[in-house]
């Protein structure tokens, strides 16, 4: 079975966010940058899993510049066979859907992470589905393989809900679906030598742009209320927290 992760670089999750003076773009000096974590500890390490179990190949697919490298080497070291960065620094969700599927004809399963930590977009894994023709399940927290039979779990609400597809198909990865691996030294060494394959982007126009980022409005300082005055607690409760 030939598996596919698309990963994305994102902002370490302790980074203190700051804009550029424009507020178009992150600050992005000082930032370390690591693996998004739905894309590392969930769906590649279930792919994994899979080969291991059953066998076959799993190639990591990144579109974004040559600065990428190192997060895509750490994915190599945790065990995948190789790795493709398309070389573009991207354009919006649906130009980055294009460039993925442009590069995933042939795979039997394309993971994606639920979302990415910095944008929580949940927009490229469906888009790419659609553009290949093939079925799409979010936000699974498991999957299990029987032959060319996908059984997926995925949490809904009140419940959870399990569906099974054929292959090929696109599924994002959600918590549950595994867990986080560390990789060792033997891994870290091979993946120096596991090939990092880069391609051109097709063409493909970017059809959005960044307006804008605001950063939420700090939080207000704590109000401590005297425990005997229990009419003010009760009013600030209604009419500012507005949870009663």
């Amino acid at each position: 079975m030939k598996m596919l992760v698309c990963v994305s670089k994102t902002p370490e999750t302790t980074t203190k966010i700051q804009l550029t003076a424009d507020k178009t773009d992150l600050d992005k000096g000082g930032v370390q940058y690591i693996m998004n974590p739905y894309d590392e500890w969930y769906a590649l390490v279930r792919a994994l899993e899979l080969k291991e179990a059953g066998g076959g190949s799993v190639t990591i697919l990144n579109v974004g510049p040559a600065d990428n490298d190192s997060v895509i080497r750490k994915g190599l070291a945790i065990g995948a066979d190789d790795a493709i960065r398309v070389n573009s620094e991207g354009g919006g969700s649906l130009y980055i859907a294009k460039q993925i599927a442009a590069q995933a004809e042939g795979y039997d399963i394309v993971f994606f992470g639920k979302e990415t930590i910095d944008y929580n977009g949940s927009e490229v894994g469906a888009m790419v589905a659609e553009l290949l023709g093939v079925a799409y399940v979010g936000e699974a927290s498991h999957l299990e393989m029987n032959g060319n039979v996908a059984t997926i779990t995925r949490d809904i609400e009140g419940g959870v809900e399990v569906v099974e597809v054929s292959t090929p198909l696109a599924i994002s990865a959600a918590k549950g679906m595994a867990e986080q691996r560390i990789p060792n030294m033997r891994g870290i060494m091979m993946a120096k030598r596991k090939p990092l394959n880069v391609v051109e982007p097709v063409d493909a126009p970017s059809t959005t742009e960044v307006a804008s980022y605001e950063l939420p409005p700090a939080k207000s300082a704590v109000k401590l209320i005297d425990p005997e005055n229990m009419d003010e607690l009760v009013r600030l409760l209604h009419e500012e927290a507005k949870v009663i």
